[in-house]
């Protein structure tokens, strides 16, 4: 018996499956390129076993927790810690937030999620049968005994994973002390850190720093030893920490903003609403558009060092408040919502939208653009790249319905690739094998229709699995 079916995701028909089958064979194991994620950089540093199944698998992965929220399960039950500390007086046991998450696991039937979970639980740990709760100790006693050997820590598994190269995201306020120390290490694994500055662009910072944007700032000054209080100072110290994270192998920027919107500002109205930023004293108007001048800022300092610029929009942050308010950001409350690319990118393109030394790679939660907005975007202007399907359309169809939204107007080589953007380690391979079937169903259906050839379809194959993600990142 088994989890998996071998042809799972591919063509119904014998036709074109046999010509997917055969893409699918031709670039299932070409090493994995992922240039957006978000694992933690000190599993690789540190080398450490991974202490336990629950914290391999539910605590660091939104999927899980926000479906099981949904549910009615609480964060407290499932061993989430709360900001302040409170709660709970005693953390639920690893073995019982397994069990809860074994006896909900038929909530996952049908979603991205289950089909990575099966992926990894067959593939990497030899179990054979649907979790449940009736086989959950077993499921629980093999994976902890698998990760309490060598095999299984972090740089043995990204080996086994074949993963050429794997970026993280830091904030500009990190040290990167893991980077610093695996740089100092003798293990040849290629992980790379990716500037993430947020934290100090984002005027109502409250939810990235304790002393919200001011604190933010002052300690940029404290790192950088910049005088950070003044406008000149702290695109100053930008360009300070955008250069200390590309000695650590960074070639790209991640700006995660609620909108797409950019405006260009003249230098002395950009410093008044810097400091009123300071000041706490900035309105959400004021806000938007000091974030949206700063995403010009941020794109004119990538045709200065060459650092590719992703642009994540629409994602409705923190949507509970009474969940960020007790236990943080990034508890599977961001929420999709609409956005305007054509007329919020407008300043930025007319600036830089022509300039070779700008590459900017765009995402979406709001699939009602790809077509209308961003693959013409992508199909004109020579700075623009589409990212793919992403976060809550990093699944089957979701990827299905990017290719045939985007494809007739942007072709193929307007996009990136393939990035699998998680935080659950064990997942990057099932991700990067799911992308790459529907893909190689996709080439397949132009194939019989008559609209590509075979042996384009394998050279288009290999460059969505491979070629497009390397080149996009410059890796």
């Amino acid at each position: 018996m088994a989890l998996l079916d071998e042809n799972r995701l591919l063509p119904h028909d014998p036709s074109g499956r046999a010509i997917a089958r055969q893409l699918y064979d031709s670039v299932k194991d070409v090493p994995i390129i992922s240039p957006h994620g978000h694992v933690e950089p000190v599993w690789f540093a540190k080398n450490e076993a991974f202490s336990n199944p629950t914290e391999l698998f539910i605590t660091p992965d939104h999927y899980i927790v926000r479906m099981l929220v949904s549910q009615g399960i609480t964060l407290d039950s499932l061993g989430i810690r709360r900001k302040n500390g409170s709660g709970n007086s005693k953390e639920p046991d690893p073995r019982s937030v397994w069990h809860i998450f074994a006896a909900h696991y038929h909530c996952f039937r049908g979603t991205p999620s289950r089909m990575w979970l099966d992926h990894v639980f067959e593939t990497l740990f030899g179990m054979d049968v649907v979790l449940s709760a009736d086989n959950a100790d077993d499921y629980y006693d093999r994976i902890a005994a698998c990760l309490r050997t060598d095999s299984f820590r972090p740089r043995a598994l990204f080996d086994q994973f074949n993963i050429e190269v794997i970026a993280t995201t830091e904030s500009p306020l990190d040290p990167l002390e893991s980077h610093q120390a695996l740089a100092l290490s003798d293990w040849n694994g290629r992980v790379i850190t990716t500037y993430r500055p947020d934290a100090i662009i984002n005027p109502h910072a409250s939810a990235t720093h304790d002393g919200g944007f001011a604190g933010a700032i002052e300690e940029l000054g404290t790192i950088t030893g910049l005088g950070t209080t003044s406008w000149h100072g702290y695109l100053d110290a930008h360009r300070d920490r955008r250069a200390y994270f590309r000695s650590f192998g960074a070639t790209a920027t991640d700006h995660g903003h609620p909108t797409a919107f950019t405006t260009v500002l003249d230098q002395t109205e950009a410093a008044t609403l810097f400091d009123k930023a300071l000041q706490g004293q900035i309105s959400a108007h004021d806000a938007e558009l000091f974030r949206g001048h700063m995403l010009v800022e941020m794109a004119r300092m990538s045709c200065e060092d060459g650092m590719v610029m992703q642009l994540h929009a629409g994602s409705h942050r923190n949507h509970a408040q009474q969940i960020f308010d007790a236990f943080g950001a990034d508890k599977g409350f961001d929420i999709p919502m609409l956005t305007d690319y054509v007329n919020g990118l407008k300043p930025l393109l007319n600036e830089m939208g022509h300039n070779p030394a700008l590459k900017m790679i765009l995402f979406t939660l709001d699939e009602t653009t790809l077509s209308r907005e961003l693959a013409p975007l992508a199909g004109a202007y020579p700075a623009l790249l589409l990212g793919p399907a992403w976060w809550f359309f990093d699944s089957p169809d979701g990827m299905r319905r990017y290719r045939e939204l985007t494809t007739e107007t942007a072709g193929f080589y307007n996009t990136a690739g393939f990035n699998d953007d998680t935080r659950a380690f064990c997942s990057i391979p099932a991700r990067h094998d799911v992308s790459r079937r529907v893909d190689c169903a996709y080439l397949a259906d132009l194939v019989m229709r008559g609209r590509l050839g075979e042996d384009e379809a394998a050279i288009v194959a290999h460059d969505l699995a491979y070629g497009l993600a390397k080149k996009a990142y410059k890796l």
